[in-house]
């Protein structure tokens, strides 16, 4: 039982992906997305505050600039976008895991149809594309 008790601990803490650190949810401000601790491939741990990218509609909690998957939380990717800006995105299979933190009015799609900032971590991942605010 004892051996199970650090196990049980961190299935009930959440983990360290882009749901549970709060990737790709709606916001209105920077202050709605979370203040995460994540581990860099850098190496780097601390406090990283998720931005609030409100160039997206209904805002989207996002990390940038990005270089590379390795400045991305776990699953999220870093993706070049049309703006001429690298963001970190959430990964996705489908487009339901896209929209956990989001509503119907604001939903992102599950797409292959990107520019990875780094093309040497293209392994045919898909992203959570946010739709663009418009403004």
């Amino acid at each position: 039982m004892t051996r199970l008790l650090p196990l049980m601990f961190l299935l009930a803490c959440g983990g360290n992906d882009a749901d549970d650190l709060g990737v790709a949810s709606e916001c209105t401000t920077t202050e709605d997305c979370p203040v995460v601790d994540w581990v860099a491939d850098s190496g780097d741990a601390d406090e990283t505050q998720l931005e609030c990218l409100t160039q997206f509609a209904g805002g989207y909690c996002g990390l940038s600039p990005c270089t590379n998957g390795g400045d991305c939380p776990d699953g999220s990717i870093c993706v070049a976008h049309t703006d001429n800006n690298n963001y970190c995105f959430r990964a996705c299979d489908d487009k339901p895991e896209c929209n956990v933190n989001r509503s119907t009015e604001n939903e992102a799609n599950c797409s292959a149809n990107f520019d990875w900032a780094d093309p040497a971590d293209d392994n045919g991942e898909r992203a959570c594309i946010p739709p663009s605010s418009g403004v």
